[in-house]
């Protein structure tokens, strides 16, 4: 039985695919994309989460850490900060005990026309946990939110697993993806060929971002022409609060563009290409 790391599960999920869901969030990811707004699942390993801006310094916390200087993620300050403002984010599972936990709602969720959506993070950094838990959820309608970023043999057993793919677009051109991801796109895009020629119901979400890629709508739309099973593309404006997190990390949000800028929500390359288009 092989074990991953969740970071949430999140129940009453509207916007993961069809119905009323449960998504449930992976942690790590091998992508560094400049406006993720989920940066504790960027990691794979346990992270501490702390509310600096209530922190009062008492320093309890280090005084009963064994190695204050180099955080293990152990977890005994989360229970001796008075405030109550740390937390362990990160919770290991079998992949057993986490289907069984899912399916205590299996039939609510089959009633309200949803099922289980798999994002992240990136879902396919830990596929053999991925695989596993899929089998284990067969029966009911299942999804995978990806980039695509993983070799094609793992795409292909990931999508014949699913119900629905989820595939998030970042960027058409190799080298702009590169700078705002970190990682180039050619896998990705050799994956979106495979999912296109196959009969694997998919939805390409497009996260909008001001001045990085809130102009190759055009692009995308000739690239998807011709997908057998397109249900749709997504438009997803980009967050403003998308940094807000960061700072409980421990970490700099600088993402590098206008984030007070309003990204460009064109619809009319993909109505052109009659491809269904919708802003969520």
């Amino acid at each position: 039985m092989s074990k991953g790391i969740i970071f949430d599960i999140k129940e009453f999920a509207v916007f993961d695919g069809p119905g009323i869901r449960t998504t449930v969030f992976f942690k790590g990811c091998p992508m560094r994309c400049a406006w993720c707004h989920n940066p504790e699942g960027l990691k794979h390993g346990k992270e501490i989460i702390l509310s600096f801006s209530k922190c009062n310094n008492c320093n309890d916390c280090r005084k009963t850490c064994a190695s204050p200087d180099n955080c293990m993620a152990c977890g005994s300050c989360v229970k001796s900060c008075p405030l109550g403002l740390r937390r362990i984010v990160g919770t290991e599972y079998e992949a057993g005990d986490l289907a069984n936990k899912l399916l205590k709602d299996s039939e609510f969720l089959k009633k309200n026309n949803g099922g289980y959506t798999v994002s992240g993070g990136e879902p396919t950094a830990q596929m053999d946990f991925l695989l596993e838990l899929l089998k284990l959820l067969k029966g009911n309608h299942r999804a995978v939110e990806t980039s695509g970023y993983c070799k094609k043999e793992s795409f292909i057993s990931m999508t014949e697993e699913t119900e629905l793919v989820l595939f998030d677009l970042k960027h058409v051109n190799e080298n702009e993806h590169k700078r705002w991801t970190g990682v180039q796109n050619n896998i990705i895009l050799e994956n979106l060929d495979f999912l296109k020629k196959s009969n694997n119901d998919f939805i390409i979400r497009i996260p909008v971002i001001p001045g990085v890629n809130d102009s190759i709508n055009k692009d995308a739309a000739v690239l998807l022409k011709g997908s057998n099973n397109l249900l749709r593309v997504e438009l997803l404006p980009y967050h403003k609060t998308a940094g807000a997190k960061y700072s409980m990390l421990g970490l700099n949000y600088e993402p590098g563009f206008d984030t007070t800028a309003e990204p460009l929500m064109d619809m009319q390359p993909f109505v052109d290409m009659n491809i269904p288009c919708v802003i969520i």
